[in-house]
C-alpha cells in the first residue's frame, strides 16, 4: 500500500492498517459483501482466472503463478482514527451470523496487543440525535442541561456509536422509545442500544447476543451505567428470547440475517410494536423491505447515511 495514498474520505493519509481475510474461493462473494460494510474500497486477491495463454503470460510474477487458486482474500485499509478492534469484532460477528468461516484473518500495520488501546485517542464524545451523547468511559464531558449521557467502553464488542449503522438506529430510538415501553435488543454487542433506550425512558430492556464475550461486555457496561432495568443474555437471534409481545425491538445486524429473522417475529410483535432494523446497505434495502411486506409488515420510516439505511417497521 502506497504510504502517500490519497483517499477521498480521509485526505492524504500516511498511516493505515490492513485487515485481510481469506476464504475458500466459493465464498468470495459473501466475504466481499460483508467486508464492504467496513469500507467500499476493497482489495480483492483472486488468482483463479489468470489466463497464461495471453501475450502477457510470460510477464506474470512467479508468486502469482504459484498462488493457491482455490482460495481468495479481501482486504480493507483503515486510517489511524478508525478502531481496528471494533472493525475486527464487527467482522467476526457478521461472519458468525452469516455462517462464514474464514481460513485466515490478519492485520498488517499494527501489533495485535495494541488493538484495544491505540484507537482510544480518536474515540471522543459523540452527539447522536437530539439528546443522546455517547461518551467513552475514560473521557471527561461537561453535559448540557438536556443531554442524556451514555458512557461506553466497547471492549471486545461492536458498538461505540461511531458507525453509521449504530447512529441511524439510535436516531430512530429517540423517535420511537415511549416511557415505560418493553424493549428487546437482538445482537446487542456492547449493549449501547439497550442503554440508550433505558436512558430515553424505556421500562424493561432485554439485550441478547450470540457472542458470550459481547454479553459480558454489555453486562459490564450496564452495571457501570447504574441501570437496573436491562437484562443481558446469550441467544442465537430469537431462539433464546422469551416469546412475548415487545413494544420496541432493535436489530442492528446485516440484511441477510434480518431477512432470516423476519419469519420468526410474529410472536414478539403486536399492532403497536415498532421494530427498528439497521446494518442494511442501500443496495439491499429493497430485499429487506420486500421480505417484511411478504410477512405482513410495513415500513414507516427509513433514514439513510453514507450508503446505509435503517428501517422502522410495524405490522400492516
Amino acid at each position: 500500500m502506497d504510504k502517500d495514498y490519497l483517499c477521498g474520505d480521509y485526505g492524504t493519509v500516511t498511516d493505515w492498517t490492513q485487515i485481510r481475510v481469506t476464504v475458500p474461493l466459493a465464498e468470495l462473494d459473501r466475504l466481499t459483501a460483508i467486508m464492504s460494510m467496513v469500507s467500499n474500497n476493497l482489495q480483492i486477491e483472486d488468482y483463479s482466472d489468470i489466463d497464461l495463454k495471453t501475450c502477457y503470460g510470460d510477464l506474470i510474477d512467479e508468486s502469482i503463478l504459484n498462488a493457491d487458486k482455490t482460495i481468495a482474500s479481501v482486504s480493507v485499509y483503515l486510517p489511524a482514527e478508525r478502531s481496528v478492534l471494533e472493525c475486527m469484532t464487527f467482522l467476526r460477528e457478521r461472519f458468525s451470523a452469516d455462517g462464514l468461516n474464514p481460513i485466515k484473518m490478519e492485520t498488517v500495520g499494527v501489533r495485535e496487543e495494541d488493538w484495544a488501546n491505540a484507537w482510544k485517542a480518536y474515540y471522543k464524545p459523540l452527539r447522536v440525535g437530539k439528546r443522546l451523547v455517547i461518551v467513552p468511559a475514560w473521557e471527561q464531558y461537561r453535559a448540557k442541561p438536556d443531554d442524556l449521557i451514555v458512557r461506553m467502553d466497547p471492549g471486545m464488542a461492536f458498538g461505540t456509536g461511531t458507525h453509521e449503522t449504530t447512529r441511524l438506529i439510535i436516531g430512530l430510538l429517540e423517535n420511537y422509545t415511549k416511557p415505560g415501553c418493553k424493549m428487546l435488543d437482538v445482537g446487542t454487542g456492547s449493549g449501547i442500544l439497550a442503554i440508550c433506550a433505558s436512558k430515553l425512558g424505556a421500562g424493561e430492556c432485554f439485550a441478547y447476543d450470540i457472542d458470550h464475550m459481547a454479553v459480558r461486555v454489555a453486562t459490564e457496561n450496564v452495571r457501570e451505567s447504574g441501570l437496573t432495568n436491562i437484562h443481558c443474555g446469550q441467544s442465537d437471534l430469537l431462539r433464546g428470547v422469551k416469546k412475548q409481545p415487545y413494544d420496541l425491538i432493535c436489530a442492528n445486524l446485516v440484511a441477510d440475517i434480518i431477512i432470516r429473522m423476519i419469519p420468526d417475529l410474529s410472536p414478539l410483535m403486536d399492532e403497536k410494536t415498532v421494530l427498528l432494523a439497521s446494518g442494511i446497505i442501500n443496495e439491499r434495502a429493497d430485499d429487506v423491505k420486500n421480505c417484511f411486506t411478504k410477512y405482513g409488515y410495513r415500513v414507516i420510516d427509513q433514514p439513510t447515511e453514507n450508503g446505509w439505511c435503517a428501517l422502522a417497521v410495524q405490522k400492516a
